[in-house]
């Protein structure tokens, strides 16, 4: 059996709904990318003999929100084995949206229990089954997590026999006082991965005006296997370099309606994992002999399952037959 680690932040999503008088009423679901995408892939993966393929790793509250985190990272079956409880609070996120544009975030982290991940709350050992690490967003911003993720990131792979080590930077702007800063410590984090899932707008913020084709060569010139790179409306590409060129997979988006895009990035990168998963590919070597044909499928496989969360409100991933029904 394999299994896949996120790593990172859990916190609870405020999503608007309009009242009568066109106002907003704000209801709290589970939420976080590295958090969304566990769900994602726990959905699509499942359990085997007992035993779920997926596992968070992060600092949970006792609170009444933390509660449900955790009840909701079981039910969707994912392990809760690396999660560390704690007195401090739960992450809050009030979202803001507006049709035809990114949704907008407003967090509340002030000591809270995610952004307070210590390296004490690092296993010093992954559990033998683990071929993948996932990591990223704001729990890369916020210290103590952001130093607790990176050096276990760093550790792992620097591993010969390590897992794959997948980067989302899912880049939240208002939670990064100094780009330059980040975007050093980010070139950081992608040379230590193999795979990189990055959106055309993450893209504008770390390097802006670079183009998005540079840009691209720019984040594989640093080591990445792939770069899997979302594009809105317009799909999604995967590019990768064999024998010195660079080679580039597209793939359409799912022609559903769009009631909002919450969870979509993650849900994108949760399945593009969990197929290469499913494909026995989940490996450094299995990587950097993949084809074209294959990340094709990968990709078309993420456009489903993104394209179906997108198709509801908030950040509520497919199951497996929900995208093999689509």
């Amino acid at each position: 059996m394999s299994m896949i680690i996120a790593c990172g932040e859990a916190l609870i999503d405020m999503v608007p709904e309009k009242n009568g008088e066109g106002r907003d009423l704000y209801a709290p679901c589970p939420g976080g990318s590295p958090f969304n995408t566990a769900i994602a892939i726990g959905r699509l993966l499942g359990v085997e003999n007992g035993r779920p393929r997926t596992a968070f790793l992060s600092r949970l509250s006792r609170d009444f929100f933390g509660e449900d985190l955790v009840r909701h990272l079981k039910q969707n079956g994912v392990s809760t084995e690396l999660v560390t409880r704690s007195g401090e609070t739960t992450t809050l996120a009030f979202v803001k949206l507006k049709a035809g544009e990114e949704p907008a975030y407003l967090f509340y982290t002030t000591g809270a229990a995610d952004r307070s991940l210590l390296p004490e709350d690092i296993p010093a050992a992954l559990p033998p089954e683990a071929d993948c690490v996932l990591f990223g967003s704001i729990s890369m911003t916020m210290e103590p997590s952001a130093s607790s993720i990176e050096n276990f990131i760093l550790r792992e792979s620097g591993r010969r026999d390590g897992p794959v080590i997948s980067h989302d930077p899912n880049a939240r702007p208002m939670m990064i006082p100094d780009r330059e800063a980040y975007v050093r410590r980010f070139e950081g984090w992608v040379r230590s991965s193999s795979i990189v899932k990055i959106s055309a707008a993450d893209f504008d913020f770390i390097y802006p005006g670079l183009g998005l084709d540079r840009a691209v060569e720019k984040l594989l010139g640093m080591g990445p296997v792939v770069a899997a790179v979302t594009l809105g409306a317009d799909g999604a590409m995967a590019v990768f370099k064999r024998e010195g060129v660079y080679r580039r997979v597209t793939a359409p988006v799912v022609d559903l309606p769009v009631v909002d895009t919450i969870g979509a990035g993650d849900t994108f990168h949760g399945a593009f994992l969990a197929w290469l998963e499913e494909a026995g590919l989940m490996s450094r070597r299995a990587l950097a002999a993949l084809g074209e044909g294959e990340l094709r499928e990968a990709l078309i496989f993420a456009n489903k399952a993104a394209s179906i969360v997108c198709s509801r409100r908030g950040a509520n991933p497919p199951t497996l037959a929900e995208v093999k029904a689509l």
